[in-house]
């Protein structure tokens, strides 16, 4: 049996009657919707964290501790949001986590101290959290009734959602203060989850389905765990990237490779652009390379691109590493939680989702200590090398699969 099977992400076609097909069409754009909000309304927060810290006074290690409330919300939260799923259904809890997000987001704005801004920011982190678990379980059921690889163009609606809410917020930066841009930001999100909302609610439920021998062999016991396991290394080693890159691109530009700042800050948009872009095209990836070799192309390209980025003398390599990079892993990450969810269910989705965020967030401090210690071109390169990792351990799950 060949490892890498090209046919491997083309599942048989939908014998649906074209009415239940419209519906689910609905369905996808309501989904679509909810992945774009939620990426909106982190943007409009991110945005705004220099307003708020200024609000409530706080140091840089005081703000630190705050803004860590929102892993720890996340984190608390996935699990448990896995068996409310099982319970409820993936797509009332998807609704109902957006709705918390969405009136979570307005009130940083409204504390006067650090410690109420952590007490927010938990609430914050957890809605997050939820609506990142529930999101990607009610997609991997889709996915499996619309029967194509259509996962990457859920995470391009939340790339293009937080790049449309980080425009917006700047725009907004210099008009009106942080109360009332984040208000607009929870109103928006209300309305969009009272409109998708009841269009995903409305169409049909997942239909039982039948799986081929393999794949329920993968989803009993110790193989289930293991390629969840696998999977959410995946996901950890591509988020690790994606959050290095988000807080020292930028200085790697300015300080390194002697940019300006506005060719810095064009240079992380870059990165944002190429992922968005490669997730947009994803769905038609996925069906012609397979699902396992575009995972490990992706990798092996994002490795090639960081190293470039890392050790370029010139800005323009450097930027057309970051390119790579982005396009690179834009479609790893989907595609590992899509996998995730399969062999394991929404749970499978937590597990793997909660590994992921980790690598999020122990991606940022762990260059800095590096940078400290060797050069930060040369903590770079650990971007590089998670990246190939990822990749080899997709094929690692083909295996296994295959196996």
């Amino acid at each position: 049996m060949p490892l890498l099977n090209k046919t491997e992400a083309r599942l048989p076609s939908s014998t649906a009657p074209s009415g239940r097909s419209s519906s689910w069409s609905a369905a996808r754009l309501a989904l679509t919707a909810f992945f774009a909000v939620d990426g909106f309304l982190f943007a409009s927060w991110v945005v705004r964290i220099p307003d708020v810290r200024a609000q409530v006074a706080a140091s840089h290690s005081a703000l630190g501790l705050a803004l860590l409330c929102i892993s720890a919300g996340a984190v608390a939260t996935m699990a448990l949001v896995g068996r409310l799923c099982l319970r409820f259904g993936s797509r009332r809890v998807t609704v109902a986590a957006v709705g918390v997000l969405s009136l979570a987001v307005a009130l940083p704005a409204h504390t006067r101290s650090v410690l109420g801004l952590g007490a927010v920011l938990l609430l914050f982190g957890a809605g997050y959290g939820a609506a990142n678990v529930a999101m990607n379980s009610a997609a991997v059921d889709l996915v499996a009734e619309l029967r194509r690889p259509v996962m990457p163009s859920f995470h391009a609606g939340y790339s293009l959602g937080g790049l449309l809410g980080a425009a917006a917020g700047g725009l907004l930066a210099a008009r009106i203060d942080a109360a009332w841009a984040l208000a607009l930001a929870a109103a928006l999100g209300l309305t969009v989850t009272l409109t998708a909302g009841a269009a995903l609610l409305r169409a049909p439920a997942a239909r039982p389905r039948t799986a081929d021998p393999a794949a329920e062999k993968a989803r009993s016991g110790r193989s289930a765990g293991l390629l969840v396991v696998l999977l959410g290394l995946v996901a950890l080693c591509t988020a690790y990237g994606e959050g290095a890159l988000a807080d020292w691109a930028t200085l790697h530009l300015t300080d390194d490779v002697h940019a300006s700042a506005a060719v810095a800050a064009a240079g992380y948009a870059a990165f944002a652009f190429a992922m968005t872009a490669g997730r947009l095209s994803g769905t038609w990836l996925s069906e012609r390379l397979g699902q396992t070799r575009l995972m490990l192309f992706g990798g092996l390209a994002a490795c090639a691109g960081m190293t470039t980025a890392a050790l370029a003398p010139s800005v323009p390599a450097a930027l057309a590493g970051f390119v790579l990079v982005g396009l690179g892993l834009a479609n790893v990450f989907p595609l590992a939680i899509a996998r995730a969810g399969a062999a394991g269910g929404p749970q499978g989705v937590a597990t793997a989702s909660t590994l992921g965020y980790a690598g999020m967030l122990i991606g940022p401090p762990v260059i800095g200590f590096l940078a400290d210690a060797l050069s930060l071109p040369a903590a770079l390169l650990t971007v590089a090398a998670t990246s190939a990792l990822a990749g080899l351990l997709a094929v690692t799950v083909g295996r296994h699969r295959a196996a």
